[in-house]
């Protein structure tokens, strides 16, 4: 804990910037809810493969973006290089399932720490560089990556990529069913979820606070921002991976321009985050359940009309975010009960 934190005597926590923190109970017993809910939501859209479809694709990105959000929303750390992480864990899931017959379950662990451990020498250069130019750096991170797996045919399939057989079984991640898929990644963002509330309570949460509001005063008050900083970066890369490995069991396909397409990936964690807020535990889940099935419908609406159009509207929709809602929804409607609050008063 910094030295801008204090303890209160019912176990809450307060920092001198964000006030006091809700007690564990209260954080916990929401996080309950919130799960329930969209686990009746997925239940109720079982019988529908469309939108249970569009029910894998929200949960699966908002553990993502949950994901990119310790790192980014709490350690204020604006990196575009996650398409790497779940490059890592994505290939890793693969090879080892089609070249040596191991299960993705495991993939998926080895796929999460392989992409911990790569984000160490990977990060450690780049967290030299503050705002737009780590940015910047990490996109270039994000590239060679490309042109690596790219162009290591022997290894990764170059650019036909690698095609995973249909053996449905628990075994091996492949199911008939497309709920039992949904239930997969709501436990992922579950666990993602969780992990981003530890993380926020913790003494690394503190510190990754502190680093973000001020590097400067962060390193005066003893803590050591690079291993801080290092330290984030392996939890989100290693959650990442994970999702990576996910990524790759649904589509049972992954070639480099799939997990490298910084759009598509990196940049989307982002949108996804700024939406629903930065900094929030929430704030992904949000972000994702208003934008993907958004992205979908807007596709599939206008799509077929003019080619590119829904891109438009969305890119439309995300300025006016930009612009009107800095803080994303949950800073939007945190503004508006503050406001009916001091009416009242």
């Amino acid at each position: 804990m910094n030295s801008n934190s204090i303890p209160m005597e019912d176990g809450r926590v307060t920092s001198a910037k964000e006030g006091v923190l809700p007690s564990s109970a209260s954080v916990w017993g929401q996080y309950a809810l919130a799960m329930l809910a969209c686990l009746a939501v997925m239940l109720a859209l079982t019988g529908n493969s469309y939108w249970l479809n569009i029910i894998c694709w929200t949960f699966l990105m908002a553990g993502l973006a949950g994901a990119w959000n310790i790192i980014a929303g709490f350690g204020g750390q604006f990196s575009l290089a996650h398409g790497v992480f779940m490059g890592i864990g994505a290939y890793t899931t693969l090879l080892l399932y089609t070249k040596l017959g191991i299960s993705p379950w495991f993939g998926l662990i080895a796929g999460a720490a392989l992409a911990a451990l790569c984000s160490v020498p990977i990060s450690w250069p780049t967290f030299r560089l503050r705002g737009p130019f780590f940015a910047i750096a990490t996109v270039a991170l994000n590239q060679i990556a490309f042109v690596l797996v790219n162009y290591s045919e022997g290894l990764t399939g170059g650019p036909r990529g690698i095609l995973v057989p249909f053996r449905a079984s628990f075994a091996n991640m492949i199911f008939i069913e497309r709920w039992k898929y949904a239930l997969l990644m709501l436990a992922f963002m579950a666990i993602v979820t969780a992990v981003a509330v530890f993380v926020r309570r913790s003494r690394l949460g503190f510190q990754l606070l502190a680093v973000r509001e001020d590097e400067d005063a962060a390193r005066a008050a003893g803590i050591d921002v690079l291993a801080t900083k290092l330290r984030g970066m392996a939890l989100s890369a290693a959650l990442t991976g994970a999702g990576g490995g996910l990524f790759a069991m649904y589509l049972r396909f992954v070639d480099p321009p799939t997990v490298f397409n910084l759009v598509e990936v990196a940049v989307k964690f982002a949108l996804l985050t700024l939406v629903g807020g930065l900094g929030t535990v929430a704030g992904p889940i949000i972000g994702a359940a208003v934008l993907i099935p958004l992205e979908n419908y807007l596709q599939g609406v206008l799509g077929g009309i003019i080619p590119g159009s829904h891109l438009v509207v969305f890119g439309t929709i995300m300025v006016i975010f930009a612009l009107f809602m800095r803080r994303g929804i949950i800073g939007a409607i945190d503004s508006l009960l503050k406001m009916r609050g001091g009416r009242k008063q």
